[in-house]
């Protein structure tokens, strides 16, 4: 709580140091949300819960230069049945996002509790460093990471990101190890216009705290870790991407090098309202040396959407584990009411949930089930 009292601080000390004549708004939203899912594979059949975000909003402005800050808080409450057997249920909430951010016409500065994300990739994405969207997720949820990000854009619609992140003691996404608790995190990004599109380069070095992970591997309260990101998307009339990563550590076994790599299409067909397909392929092997590899992956990802009218769409997500031969399916139909939003998904997959990047503790579409959601913005 130490750094949301930072942010709280900067903010109030800022606000005190405007002047009168700049404009200023302040916006609360939220976003509430319920849902129930019935699975009959896991241990507790009958889920249901219950989500709210509330968010507000600061702007102060003058001319090109803006301040503005946003805090929002996750507070939810979820309950596990399985009839006329077991009950459990659990109540949490934490801050979602708590940051202040300093911009003008060419750039911006952002501390604080925040979403970064970047790359081409949509399903399988190697370049998913800080963040865990799952792309199936009606409401796009990820916990944000703690840091200063600054940007600037150039005239020629080049951009340049550098950031340094609040060391994390738990694995982010693609990490197989925390972070050691001394020493903050940092990298870089730089995006480039190249042809009909764009290319990245991205960098982000950390110390890792090796000693909580199993027997066999190395354990060291500090071990060196660099990973380096190469992407890019052009418009071919098909839109066409890859993504790749590299990532070393010094002497981690079979894990000291690591490479994912993402090649990925879509296209929009003239069929009726139109319908867009997504395709993508991720590889990802890791091994003691470069290219000497002694584990490896293959996934396949396919999304199809069909908007059926200007308030209604159905789309499905198949995800096919060349490795294992193991399908997963997903479909979804969403619903526009007004400020509502409903979602009826159907999911069929396997017990042993597989999908790099996107198994957590309690994953609901592990196995075969349905769910029903309802979402209100305001």
């Amino acid at each position: 709580m130490h750094r949301l009292a930072l942010i709280t601080i900067l903010t109030v000390s800022l606000l005190k140091g405007a002047a009168a004549q700049h404009r200023d708004s302040l916006i609360f939203g939220g976003q509430a949300s319920a849902w129930i899912n019935f699975n009959p594979d896991q241990k507790l059949s009958l889920n249901s819960g219950v989500r709210y975000i509330p968010q507000l909003n600061y702007e102060l402005s003058s001319g090109n230069r803006k301040f503005d800050v946003e805090f929002s808080l996750n507070l939810n409450a979820n309950t596990g049945i399985r009839p006329f057997d077991s009950l459990t249920g659990n109540a949490a909430g934490k801050p979602y996002r708590a940051w202040l951010r300093y911009s003008g016409r060419q750039f911006e500065v952002r501390l604080g509790l925040q979403k970064i994300n970047f790359g081409s990739a949509q399903m399988l994405r190697p370049l998913m460093w800080f963040d865990q969207v799952d792309p199936r997720d009606p409401l796009q949820l990820t916990d944000g990471v703690w840091g200063l990000l600054g940007r600037y854009y150039f005239l020629n619609n080049a951009n340049i990101w550098l950031w340094v992140l609040y060391p994390s003691d738990k694995p982010k996404t693609w990490e197989f190890t925390g972070t050691n608790a001394k020493i903050p995190e940092a990298g870089g990004r730089l995006q480039l216009p190249v042809f009909s599109g764009e290319i990245g380069l991205s960098y982000h070095h950390r110390i890792t705290d090796t000693r909580e992970n199993p027997a066999g591997f190395r354990q060291v309260a500090r071990m060196p870790e660099n990973r380096f990101g190469i992407d890019g998307r052009w418009d071919a009339g098909a839109g066409l991407w890859f993504e790749a990563t590299h990532t070393g550590l010094h002497d981690f076994g079979e894990l000291t090098q690591q490479d994912l790599l993402t090649l990925g299409m879509d296209y929009t067909f003239g069929i009726g309202n139109g319908l867009n397909i997504i395709a993508e392929n991720l590889i990802a092997a890791t091994g003691e040396k470069a290219f000497r590899y002694k584990n490896s992956l293959a996934f396949t990802g396919v999304t199809l959407s069909y908007p059926l009218s200007i308030t209604g769409n159905i789309s499905t997500i198949v995800y096919f584990d060349w490795e294992n031969r193991n399908a997963y399916s997903f479909v979804n139909y969403k619903k526009l009411v007004g400020a509502f939003q409903f979602y009826l998904m159907a999911y069929y997959n396997p017990e042993t949930y597989l999908i790099p990047a996107q198994a957590s503790e309690n994953n609901y579409f592990a196995g075969k089930g349905i769910q029903i959601m309802m979402v209100y913005t305001h």
